[in-house]
């Protein structure tokens, strides 16, 4: 059931956040903040189980989802950001070195390069092709006697091209190298196994496709990887510790969890589990070749990322020749009541990938509840836009 409260908008951003959320996940934030409102794992009594019972039962959802064999080796964080920052600065140390890719989100990024400012990593950033698509054996070739740690994302998030995780995965574990990966742009879109495709650490997003709220997300930690934890404070376990808890998911979790959030994320992972992974993709990529044929027949847009029929995620990024893509997005809020994200989307490194790091782009994302009328009325919009800068 698709939950609204605005049927004149047309949502098209949901690389940023999915909206709207299914009315189970809806239902379930708003049952745990009325009946499980107690603080998870801070008590005995029926309450503050119940309400740690739902933390549980989500690591068990998100198990099932990602093949994880142990649901304790899922920790909760607020975002991708936060999961990603805990796999980064837990493991990393002086003179190690990383190996990204050239498409990573600045979450990625960001904390590479404070590390090599403040503690002195090296870091080296494999190029992709200009549709955002690499090959296995550049990241091999980058491999040298001190690197750590190979960190890639799954799905770029302005070029929708799709990485070989598993590929990665087996160069990985042919040279005991560890294995982070960003999925924000697939969690709950493609399938993920993190056994079979080699993924030591795998760092998700709660609100875009597992269809949760905001402030939720999670960091998958193989149970050989130890890191030092990014927080340090209240677990509700070993109190009586000076140090942080040595047992998992606690390690990883200081301070009071956002339960209501989670139940709302647990709702969001069944709904795909009932749907299937499978067909969620199918039918996004789907509206993304409509969108993408829809585009072409404009002259002069330039479509970013994989060409017309090879595999991509639920993104189309454009440019129009002559057009501000901000005042692009202006317009297609204002007068066509058509949601989109404009600018540089974090990524400034496959900006520079796309050829268009001075400019920016407009990008469209589809998600679970998208219609072909919706994406319809996008071309068309940019159509009639279009006539305006020719």
């Amino acid at each position: 059931m698709q939950q609204t409260t605005d049927k004149g908008l047309i949502y098209l951003d949901h690389a940023a956040t999915s909206w709207p959320k299914p009315a189970s996940v809806i239902e379930a934030v708003v049952e745990a903040m009325e009946r499980d409102g107690a603080n998870p794992g801070r008590g005995s009594h029926a309450m503050a189980v119940r309400a740690s019972r739902i933390l549980f039962n989500t690591r068990k959802a998100l198990a099932k989802l990602f093949a994880v064999s142990n649901p304790n080796d899922i920790a909760f964080a607020l975002n991708t950001t936060m999961a990603l920052n805990t796999a980064i600065k837990g493991m990393l140390n002086q003179n190690d070195h990383v190996i990204a890719t050239a498409v990573e989100h600045n979450s990625v990024r960001r904390p590479l390069e404070y590390l090599k400012r403040v503690i002195g990593i090296e870091v080296s950033y494999v190029e992709p092709n200009e549709a955002g698509e690499l090959d296995a054996k550049q990241i091999e070739a980058a491999i040298q006697p001190n690197t750590k740690l190979v960190i890639v994302n799954h799905s770029s998030n302005l070029l929708g091209s799709i990485l070989p995780v598993a590929d990665i995965g087996e160069v990985t574990r042919k040279h005991g190298l560890k294995l982070l990966v960003d999925a924000a742009q697939t969690a709950g879109l493609l399938e993920i196994n993190v056994e079979q495709m080699g993924i030591d650490m795998l760092a998700f997003p709660g609100h875009k496709g597992l269809l949760g709220p905001q402030g939720t997300g999670g960091l998958y930690i193989h149970p050989n990887v130890e890191l030092e934890p990014l927080l340090h404070g209240g677990t509700g376990s070993q109190s009586e510790a000076i140090e942080q808890p040595t047992v998992r998911p606690d390690r990883y979790e200081a301070g009071t969890q956002n339960a209501a959030g989670i139940n709302g994320l647990k709702a969001g992972v069944q709904h795909i589990l009932h749907e299937t992974v499978q067909n969620i993709h199918t039918r996004e990529w789907m509206l993304t070749q409509q969108l993408m044929e829809g585009l072409h027949e404009l002259n002069g847009v330039r479509i970013l990322g994989p060409e017309l029929g090879k595999p991509r995620t639920g993104i189309v990024s454009f440019v129009l020749p002559g057009a501000d893509p901000s005042e692009i997005g202006f317009i297609l809020d204002q007068h066509y009541q058509i949601a989109v994200r404009t600018g540089f989307h974090c990524t400034p490194l496959a900006h520079e990938i796309a050829g268009t790091k001075d400019t920016g782009a407009i990008r469209a994302s589809v998600g679970c509840f998208t219609t072909k009328q919706e994406v319809d009325a996008l071309i068309a919009a940019v159509k009639e836009i279009k006539q305006h800068y020719s």
